[in-house]
């Protein structure tokens, strides 16, 4: 009978001690650029549901395309106007930013 390297039993719970905070935020992360610090959500194409323009190109978004939704992590008017002034960027655009 040939050998079988799949693990047996139940796989370990990951350690998250009840925070589901990274599943409610989409995988935000924060990114240096030239211009200063950024924090950026990417959204799948099931939730793009609108039409925006792309800062970086201007053109549009289609809804239903997967794209970076992106806002200034330094801004001196506080976190709740960045967050405010935040765009909706192609995910091309946004990575030769």
């Amino acid at each position: 009978m040939a050998r079988s390297n799949r693990p047996r039993g139940r796989k370990p719970e990951p350690d998250d001690d009840g925070d589901l905070g990274h599943l409610l935020e989409g995988w935000r992360r924060s990114e240096v650029r030239r211009d200063g610090l950024w924090h950026v959500q990417p959204i799948p194409a099931a939730q793009a549901a609108k039409t925006y323009l792309c800062p970086g190109c201007r053109l549009q978004i289609a809804p239903g395309t997967a794209h970076m939704v992106a806002w200034r992590g330094d801004g001196v008017l506080g976190d709740a106007a960045d967050l405010s002034n935040r765009r909706h960027w192609h995910t091309h655009c946004w990575r030769i930013k």
